[in-house]
């Protein structure tokens, strides 16, 4: 995105990817369909050392400004769930959509190649290459985390930036499925079963599904809410979002022979209901409960509390939160503020978005701010 929109500047510009195919990470997302864009882009859907360092590049470039691009070039796609953009066909759509703008904007690829010595010296940058070096006046890093390593992912971008002199707030895996241990391992048992859930943890709420699996915990509510998290910190969970305030008791007055577990598997999936209400320790009829018993019952679900041990890590993170500090860089250009020709953008950056074609949104919006500058 960078490239092709300073191509189109009239710079002459040259991408360096050692992966030997363009937009590899692209290829694998959303299922092969590519969730390019959220239309809820906005800058309090990001996470960053500066909340407010997005606004500047997300406000210039839009999801709808994405939008018109996947238009112009004929790419049909639709919405899903909560405002997420995907190709009705493939991702290989958006990846060619790509180097198209690069090829209108003259601009060059180097692909597969080992990325040797960087150096700079009289206002020049030098990137050695294979057996050649080549040199220019500006250095994007556009090189993301280190999630998803099998992709070729590495912590590259930190390196190169502390070479340069730039901080970097510690990268963390992101959107990522957390895992459970001792006591909370028995729910494990549960893998496959997903439900309707609210997932907390601080101020963070999400409602989406959550999955158990062999390991812990996943699907979106758990993904999202994993940014959010911290070693030795709880998550709390509502089972029953939908759920009104005091409807155990109601449903004692109602149904005052139906048992706590009969009702529990008519309202959550049968292995859930079942696994609840083992570690409630309850499976009576309502009538033999007390209402204190109830309320606190009620209470626990709205906000059955896990103490992941922690997560599977970058190899199953989607992204990487942290990054290379925002504090030293424009949020206007993307440009390092003590490294004259130095740029910064995408993943790479300490600006990491919710789940839902937001990180998308962040790269192309932050790629364009720093090819219209460079």
């Amino acid at each position: 995105m960078c490239a092709a929109t300073a191509g189109q500047r009239g710079r002459r510009v040259l991408v360096i990817d050692h992966a030997p195919e363009a937009g590899r990470k692209i290829l694998i997302s959303g299922g092969g369909r590519c969730n390019f864009t959220n239309i809820g882009a906005a800058p309090d859907r990001y996470i960053s050392a500066n909340p407010h360092f997005a606004k500047s590049a997300l406000s210039r470039y839009t999801a709808n400004d994405f939008i018109a691009m996947v238009g112009k070039h004929g790419i049909a796609w639709h919405e899903k769930t909560l405002g997420q953009l995907f190709c009705d066909g493939s991702a290989k759509q958006i990846v060619a959509m790509l180097l198209d703008e690069c090829e209108a904007g003259g601009v060059s690829l180097s692909l597969g190649q080992p990325i040797g010595e960087i150096g700079h010296a009289d206002a020049r940058f030098s990137v050695a290459l294979g057996n050649r070096t080549v040199t220019a006046a500006s250095l994007v890093i556009a090189t993301g985390g280190p999630s998803i390593p099998k992709m070729g992912a590495t912590g590259f971008a930190y390196d190169l930036a502390r070479r340069f002199g730039l901080g970097i707030v510690e990268p963390r895996p992101a959107l990522v499925p957390l895992t459970l241990g001792g006591d909370e391992a028995l729910f494990r048992e549960l893998s496959g079963v997903a439900a309707p859930v609210i997932a907390r943890c601080g101020k963070a709420a999400f409602r989406e599904a959550a999955l158990f699996t062999h390991r812990g915990l996943s699907g979106p509510a758990i993904l999202q809410i994993s940014s959010y998290w911290r070693s030795g910190d709880s998550l709390g969970i509502d089972f029953l979002p939908d759920a009104a305030s005091g409807w155990l008791t109601a449903a004692k007055r109602e149904r005052p022979r139906i048992g706590v577990r009969r009702l529990l598997g008519a309202l959550l999936p049968d292995r859930l209901a079942e696994a609840l209400a083992a570690r409630l320790g309850i499976d009576t009829e309502l009538a033999n409960v007390a209402d204190k018993r109830l309320a606190d019952i009620e209470r626990r679900l709205s906000d059955w509390r896990f103490k992941p041990n922690g997560s599977e890590g970058f190899a199953k993170a989607e992204v990487t939160i942290g990054g290379i500090a925002t504090a030293g860089l424009s949020s206007q250009t993307m440009a390092a503020t003590k490294v004259p020709g130095l740029f910064a953008i995408g993943e790479a950056v300490d600006v990491t978005g919710w789940l839902g074609g937001y990180n998308f949104q962040w790269a192309w919006a932050s790629g364009v701010a720093a090819g219209q500058a460079v």
